[in-house]
């Protein structure tokens, strides 16, 4: 038998897939915690017991996103592939995320809303790792500057496949590949990292 709190928490989790889902589709504005509710089912009021307010709401997301992909990360650093390999995996990761969830992508680089701390705190555990996978090419004490270049370079690279200034004729090469030169041009990183400055697929 179902108890008050496990009620709760599904339908906690029923209104994040459905305002994630609203998100997906519309951006931001889709987001109002009636169509939440309407799309997920449940009554008008039930929104406004789990979140105060659609900024909130948008928070949440944003912490799951980062959390979600801090959890891609890690699974990457403890995979059994090179140092170079699971560098350029990371960021591929977050070019997927930029791919598949445009508006969620945008929202976590935007200035936080709701509570920062825990965006912050979800976004650090991300970084986290990230730093980790650096450090492994650079070393300790140069990870932060190393990663803050390859960071800010695939958040461009990142933003200019979604305008559709990074197309393939243009410029004679595609995200991934680009991806692969920056890791490749670490100090420390080997000559056969896992995807060829010359693969264009």
């Amino acid at each position: 038998m179902t108890n008050r709190a496990d009620s709760a928490a599904a339908t906690r989790v029923a209104l994040l897939r459905a305002a994630g889902d609203l998100l997906d589709a519309g951006g931001p504005a889709a987001v109002t915690l009636r169509a939440v509710g309407a799309q997920a089912g449940v009554s008008r009021g039930a929104p406004y017991g789990h979140f105060p307010d659609k900024e909130h709401l948008l928070a949440q997301l944003v912490v799951d996103g980062w959390l979600e992909l801090a959890q891609v990360l890690d699974r990457i650093r403890n995979g059994g592939e090179s140092a170079d390999a699971k560098l350029e995996a990371a960021l591929i990761a977050l070019l997927d995320v930029a791919a598949r969830k445009p508006h969620l992508y945008a929202l976590m680089w935007s200035a936080p809303t709701g509570d920062p701390s825990q965006i912050v705190e979800a976004a650090g555990r991300s970084q986290d790792v990230f730093l980790g996978l650096v450090g492994d090419i650079v070393g300790r004490e140069d990870a932060r500057r190393y990663g803050a270049l390859l960071m800010s370079s695939a958040h461009g690279i990142a933003s200019m496949e979604l305008s559709g200034h990074l197309s393939k004729q243009k410029w004679n090469t595609t995200p991934r590949a680009l991806v692969a030169m920056l890791v490749q041009a670490l100090p420390g990183a080997s000559s056969a990292g896992g995807v060829s400055a010359g693969d264009q697929t």
